[in-house]
Protein backbone atom coordinates (compact mmCIF):
# COMPACT_ATOMS: atom_id res chain seq x y z
CA UNK A 1 0.00 0.00 0.00
CA UNK A 2 0.91 3.52 -0.93
CA UNK A 3 0.34 6.53 0.45
CA UNK A 4 0.24 9.46 -2.34
CA UNK A 5 -0.21 13.06 -0.65
CA UNK A 6 -1.08 15.83 -2.64
CA UNK A 7 -0.16 19.44 -1.60
CA UNK A 8 0.16 23.22 -2.66
CA UNK A 9 1.45 26.60 -0.82
CA UNK A 10 -2.09 28.03 -1.26
CA UNK A 11 -5.40 27.76 -1.77
CA UNK A 12 -6.84 28.14 -5.24
CA UNK A 13 -4.28 26.48 -7.03
CA UNK A 14 -6.46 23.27 -8.36
CA UNK A 15 -5.36 21.04 -5.96
CA UNK A 16 -8.68 19.21 -5.19
CA UNK A 17 -9.14 19.23 -8.60
CA UNK A 18 -6.01 17.22 -9.65
CA UNK A 19 -6.63 14.90 -6.32
CA UNK A 20 -10.59 14.18 -7.65
CA UNK A 21 -9.20 13.62 -11.33
CA UNK A 22 -6.83 11.20 -9.75
CA UNK A 23 -9.70 9.75 -7.80
CA UNK A 24 -11.49 8.93 -11.13
CA UNK A 25 -8.64 7.43 -12.47
CA UNK A 26 -7.11 5.12 -10.06
CA UNK A 27 -8.28 2.21 -9.14
CA UNK A 28 -7.59 0.28 -5.98
CA UNK A 29 -7.78 3.56 -3.97
CA UNK A 30 -9.43 5.75 -1.17
CA UNK A 31 -9.22 8.86 -0.93
CA UNK A 32 -8.50 11.35 2.25
CA UNK A 33 -9.43 14.64 2.74
CA UNK A 34 -7.60 16.34 5.02
CA UNK A 35 -7.62 19.95 4.31
CA UNK A 36 -10.10 19.32 7.42
CA UNK A 37 -10.21 23.60 7.76
CA UNK A 38 -11.70 23.98 4.20
CA UNK A 39 -12.78 20.57 2.88
CA UNK A 40 -14.70 20.40 -0.55
CA UNK A 41 -13.65 16.87 -1.86
CA UNK A 42 -17.51 16.02 -0.98
CA UNK A 43 -18.59 18.68 -3.58
CA UNK A 44 -16.98 16.57 -6.48
CA UNK A 45 -17.07 13.31 -5.13
CA UNK A 46 -21.33 13.65 -3.62
CA UNK A 47 -20.71 11.13 -0.88
CA UNK A 48 -22.84 9.13 1.01
CA UNK A 49 -21.73 8.90 4.76
CA UNK A 50 -21.94 5.19 6.30
CA UNK A 51 -20.19 5.99 9.51
CA UNK A 52 -19.65 9.47 11.29
CA UNK A 53 -18.23 9.99 14.35
CA UNK A 54 -17.27 13.41 16.70
CA UNK A 55 -13.96 14.93 16.78
CA UNK A 56 -13.09 16.16 19.89
CA UNK A 57 -10.25 18.64 19.25
CA UNK A 58 -9.52 19.98 22.86
CA UNK A 59 -10.85 21.49 25.89
CA UNK A 60 -13.01 24.52 26.60
CA UNK A 61 -13.72 26.13 30.34
CA UNK A 62 -17.20 25.93 31.98
CA UNK A 63 -18.34 27.64 34.63
CA UNK A 64 -20.59 26.23 37.05
CA UNK A 65 -23.10 29.05 38.19
CA UNK A 66 -24.19 27.61 41.62
CA UNK A 67 -20.61 27.65 42.96
CA UNK A 68 -19.36 30.73 40.84
CA UNK A 69 -19.30 33.61 43.52
CA UNK A 70 -18.32 36.77 40.41
CA UNK A 71 -15.30 37.67 42.08
CA UNK A 72 -14.00 38.48 38.91
CA UNK A 73 -10.33 36.60 39.55
CA UNK A 74 -10.84 34.77 35.87
CA UNK A 75 -12.03 37.52 33.98
CA UNK A 76 -8.99 39.29 35.33
CA UNK A 77 -6.21 36.69 34.49
CA UNK A 78 -7.97 35.67 31.22
CA UNK A 79 -5.69 36.81 28.38
CA UNK A 80 -8.62 35.95 25.48
CA UNK A 81 -11.08 38.05 27.02
CA UNK A 82 -13.36 34.54 27.06
CA UNK A 83 -15.29 35.31 30.05
CA UNK A 84 -17.75 37.54 29.86
CA UNK A 85 -19.55 39.78 32.23
CA UNK A 86 -22.22 37.46 33.33
CA UNK A 87 -19.40 35.01 33.54
CA UNK A 88 -20.37 32.70 30.87
CA UNK A 89 -17.24 31.37 28.89
CA UNK A 90 -17.47 32.27 25.15
CA UNK A 91 -16.53 28.85 23.43
CA UNK A 92 -15.37 30.81 20.54
CA UNK A 93 -12.66 32.91 22.45
CA UNK A 94 -11.76 30.09 25.08
CA UNK A 95 -8.06 28.74 24.32
CA UNK A 96 -8.45 26.30 26.94
CA UNK A 97 -5.55 27.27 29.14
CA UNK A 98 -7.03 26.45 32.00
CA UNK A 99 -5.49 29.47 33.92
CA UNK A 100 -8.99 30.29 35.07
CA UNK A 101 -9.52 26.75 36.46
CA UNK A 102 -6.39 26.77 38.80
CA UNK A 103 -6.95 30.23 39.80
CA UNK A 104 -10.47 30.39 40.79
CA UNK A 105 -11.01 30.24 44.51
CA UNK A 106 -14.21 28.28 44.48
CA UNK A 107 -13.34 25.79 42.28
CA UNK A 108 -16.08 27.07 39.86
CA UNK A 109 -14.76 26.20 36.92
CA UNK A 110 -13.52 23.21 35.22
CA UNK A 111 -12.08 22.26 31.30
CA UNK A 112 -14.69 20.16 29.36
CA UNK A 113 -13.72 18.02 26.10
CA UNK A 114 -14.72 20.36 23.55
CA UNK A 115 -16.85 18.77 20.48
CA UNK A 116 -14.85 20.59 17.59
CA UNK A 117 -16.53 18.67 14.66
CA UNK A 118 -17.15 15.61 12.75
CA UNK A 119 -15.36 13.02 10.55
CA UNK A 120 -16.98 10.38 7.95
CA UNK A 121 -16.61 7.40 6.12
CA UNK A 122 -18.21 7.54 3.12
CA UNK A 123 -19.03 5.91 -0.05
CA UNK A 124 -18.87 7.31 -3.58
CA UNK A 125 -19.01 6.89 -7.28
CA UNK A 126 -14.85 6.62 -7.03
CA UNK A 127 -14.39 4.29 -3.88
CA UNK A 128 -14.64 4.95 -0.05
CA UNK A 129 -13.77 8.74 1.04
CA UNK A 130 -12.72 9.45 4.38
CA UNK A 131 -13.44 13.07 5.35
CA UNK A 132 -13.82 15.77 8.23
CA UNK A 133 -15.92 18.93 8.81
CA UNK A 134 -14.56 21.16 11.41
CA UNK A 135 -16.36 23.76 13.40
CA UNK A 136 -15.78 27.42 12.56
CA UNK A 137 -12.53 28.94 14.58
CA UNK A 138 -11.88 25.20 16.19
CA UNK A 139 -8.32 24.20 16.44
CA UNK A 140 -6.39 21.02 16.62
CA UNK A 141 -6.43 20.50 12.69
CA UNK A 142 -3.52 18.40 13.00
CA UNK A 143 -5.43 16.01 15.11
CA UNK A 144 -8.48 15.71 12.83
CA UNK A 145 -6.07 15.02 9.79
CA UNK A 146 -4.24 12.28 11.19
CA UNK A 147 -7.78 10.55 12.61
CA UNK A 148 -9.07 11.02 8.89
CA UNK A 149 -5.24 9.46 7.69
CA UNK A 150 -5.72 6.68 10.35
CA UNK A 151 -9.03 5.84 8.93
CA UNK A 152 -8.18 5.72 5.62
CA UNK A 153 -5.24 4.04 5.70
CA UNK A 154 -6.97 1.07 8.18
CA UNK A 155 -9.72 0.96 5.25
CA UNK A 156 -7.13 0.25 2.45
CA UNK A 157 -5.75 -2.39 4.69
CA UNK A 158 -9.36 -4.59 5.15
CA UNK A 159 -9.86 -3.97 1.70
CA UNK A 160 -7.04 -4.81 -0.21
CA UNK A 161 -6.86 -1.61 -1.68
CA UNK A 162 -3.08 -0.58 -3.49
CA UNK A 163 -3.33 3.18 -2.70
CA UNK A 164 -4.69 5.88 -0.05
CA UNK A 165 -4.81 9.18 -2.31
CA UNK A 166 -4.40 12.62 -0.01
CA UNK A 167 -6.11 15.40 -0.26
CA UNK A 168 -3.60 17.84 1.90
CA UNK A 169 -4.08 21.09 3.55
CA UNK A 170 -2.58 23.87 1.55
CA UNK A 171 0.56 25.58 3.11
CA UNK A 172 3.05 24.42 5.02
CA UNK A 173 1.95 24.35 8.82
CA UNK A 174 0.88 21.45 11.17
CA UNK A 175 -2.00 20.09 9.40
CA UNK A 176 0.23 20.17 6.37
CA UNK A 177 3.18 18.13 8.38
CA UNK A 178 0.33 15.78 9.62
CA UNK A 179 -0.69 15.03 6.01
CA UNK A 180 2.67 14.17 5.21
CA UNK A 181 4.48 12.13 8.14
CA UNK A 182 4.45 8.56 7.08
CA UNK A 183 3.48 9.09 3.16
CA UNK A 184 5.59 7.38 0.48
CA UNK A 185 5.63 10.54 -1.59
CA UNK A 186 3.82 14.46 -2.26
CA UNK A 187 2.63 15.80 -5.72
CA UNK A 188 3.44 19.48 -5.45
CA UNK A 189 0.59 21.05 -7.33
CA UNK A 190 2.21 24.77 -8.46
CA UNK A 191 0.89 27.85 -10.22
CA UNK A 192 3.12 30.37 -12.29
CA UNK A 193 2.73 33.59 -10.17
CA UNK A 194 5.34 35.37 -8.00
CA UNK A 195 3.91 33.54 -5.35
CA UNK A 196 3.50 30.07 -6.63
CA UNK A 197 7.82 30.28 -6.91
CA UNK A 198 7.84 31.71 -3.46
CA UNK A 199 5.48 28.67 -2.46
CA UNK A 200 7.27 25.70 -4.43
CA UNK A 201 10.18 26.74 -3.21
CA UNK A 202 9.13 26.32 0.43
CA UNK A 203 7.69 23.42 -0.44
CA UNK A 204 10.40 21.93 -1.82
CA UNK A 205 12.79 23.03 1.65
CA UNK A 206 9.80 20.92 3.56
CA UNK A 207 9.66 17.71 1.92
CA UNK A 208 13.45 17.89 2.29
CA UNK A 209 13.32 18.15 5.45
CA UNK A 210 11.22 15.07 6.03
CA UNK A 211 13.45 13.34 3.24
CA UNK A 212 10.26 12.57 1.44
CA UNK A 213 9.99 11.66 -2.49
CA UNK A 214 8.56 15.03 -4.35
CA UNK A 215 7.03 15.63 -7.78
CA UNK A 216 5.47 18.25 -9.11
CA UNK A 217 3.37 19.95 -12.01
CA UNK A 218 2.38 23.09 -13.57
CA UNK A 219 -1.47 24.23 -13.12
CA UNK A 220 -2.57 26.62 -15.81
CA UNK A 221 1.25 26.89 -17.01
CA UNK A 222 0.24 28.91 -20.28
CA UNK A 223 -1.05 31.93 -18.38
CA UNK A 224 2.50 33.07 -17.96
CA UNK A 225 4.82 31.09 -19.74
CA UNK A 226 7.96 33.22 -18.36
CA UNK A 227 7.16 32.14 -14.77
CA UNK A 228 6.69 28.44 -15.84
CA UNK A 229 10.13 28.57 -17.17
CA UNK A 230 11.11 29.89 -13.90
CA UNK A 231 9.78 27.51 -11.89
CA UNK A 232 11.00 24.83 -14.36
CA UNK A 233 14.55 26.23 -13.34
CA UNK A 234 13.63 26.01 -10.04
CA UNK A 235 12.32 22.41 -10.51
CA UNK A 236 15.95 21.55 -11.71
CA UNK A 237 17.59 22.43 -8.71
CA UNK A 238 15.56 20.79 -6.18
CA UNK A 239 15.01 17.29 -5.84
CA UNK A 240 11.01 17.81 -6.55
CA UNK A 241 11.00 17.26 -10.35
CA UNK A 242 8.10 18.58 -12.50
CA UNK A 243 6.21 16.13 -14.20
CA UNK A 244 3.17 17.55 -15.71
CA UNK A 245 1.72 20.75 -17.33
CA UNK A 246 -1.66 21.47 -16.71
CA UNK A 247 -2.44 24.32 -19.51
CA UNK A 248 -5.79 26.84 -18.46
CA UNK A 249 -9.69 25.09 -19.46
CA UNK A 250 -12.30 26.24 -19.02
CA UNK A 251 -14.14 22.92 -18.74
CA UNK A 252 -12.63 22.24 -15.23
CA UNK A 253 -14.75 25.48 -14.14
CA UNK A 254 -17.55 23.96 -16.16
CA UNK A 255 -16.82 20.16 -14.42
CA UNK A 256 -16.94 22.25 -10.88
CA UNK A 257 -20.38 23.72 -11.71
CA UNK A 258 -21.72 20.32 -12.46
CA UNK A 259 -20.10 18.72 -9.75
CA UNK A 260 -17.95 16.00 -12.12
CA UNK A 261 -13.82 15.59 -11.76
CA UNK A 262 -12.92 17.41 -15.23
CA UNK A 263 -12.15 13.74 -16.09
CA UNK A 264 -15.64 12.79 -15.98
CA UNK A 265 -16.47 16.21 -18.12
CA UNK A 266 -15.12 14.81 -21.45
CA UNK A 267 -12.49 15.14 -23.32
CA UNK A 268 -10.40 18.26 -23.31
CA UNK A 269 -6.72 19.81 -23.01
CA UNK A 270 -6.43 19.82 -18.98
CA UNK A 271 -7.89 16.28 -19.56
CA UNK A 272 -5.50 14.52 -21.32
CA UNK A 273 -2.35 16.90 -19.24
CA UNK A 274 -3.76 15.27 -15.97
CA UNK A 275 -4.15 11.63 -17.44
CA UNK A 276 -0.80 11.23 -18.30
CA UNK A 277 0.16 13.45 -15.03
CA UNK A 278 -1.56 10.41 -13.29
CA UNK A 279 0.66 7.75 -15.37
CA UNK A 280 3.80 9.52 -14.00
CA UNK A 281 3.04 9.40 -10.71
CA UNK A 282 1.92 6.26 -10.41
CA UNK A 283 5.17 4.97 -12.20
CA UNK A 284 7.07 6.97 -9.59
CA UNK A 285 4.87 5.22 -6.67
Amino acid sequence: MKQLVVVSGKGGTGKTSVTAAFASLMSGKVVADCDVDAADMHLLLDPRAVREETFTGGKAARIDPERCIQCGRCRELCRFGAIREDFVVDPIACEGCGVCVWNCPQRAIALEEDRSGRWFVSETRCGPLVHARLGPAQENSGKLVTIVRNEAKKIAEERGLETVLIDGPPGIACPVMASLTGADAALVVIEPTLSGVHDFQRLAQLLGHFKMRGVACINKFDINPELSERLEKEAESSEVPILGRIPFDPAVTRAQVERKTVIEAGDGPANRAIRALCERVQERL
